[in-house]
């Protein structure tokens, strides 16, 4: 199956930062170089506020969070999921603009490391997976 869309959870995003040789980094670059990679006001929001906090300060300078999120931004397809429509999925309702934006944006793979989302039923259409599963798919290919 070729994965043509994919939508990365924050934490795979910020990990893909902070550990470059890492599995989520891995996976971060080949969705980039090999696929599309999807953003709604809401997800972006979340990576914004997150890779701003102070626990980030001793391993990300501020430019190079300011380039990260430029880059992203420039690289992303922008998908705004309507109000209401799809229903919750996840026990976290927080986490359900992840599963919205995937639906909405008809992607084929959501990569997560959280577990709100990886108990998720994955609806039709829609493979959610952990980075290291992800990878594992990225090199059978």
């Amino acid at each position: 199956m070729r994965v043509e869309r994919v939508v990365l959870d924050t934490n795979v995003i910020l990990s893909a930062a902070l550990l470059p040789l890492s599995v989520p980094a891995r996976v971060t670059q080949w969705v980039l170089m090999h696929s599309l990679l999807l953003f709604s006001p809401a997800t972006f929001a979340e990576i914004e506020t997150r890779i701003w906090r102070p626990k980030f300060d001793r391993y990300l300078s501020i430019e190079a969070r300011r380039s990260i999120l430029r880059d992203l931004d420039a690289v992303a397809e922008w998908v705004t999921p309507a109000e209401g429509e799809f229903p919750a999925y996840s026990r976290d309702a927080d986490d359900d603009k992840f599963v919205h934006l995937a639906l909405a944006g008809r992607a084929q793979w959501l990569v997560s490391g959280d577990s709100d989302l990886l108990t998720v039923a994955s609806p039709p259409g829609l493979t959610i997976l952990t980075p290291a599963q992800a990878l594992a798919h990225i090199e059978r290919e």
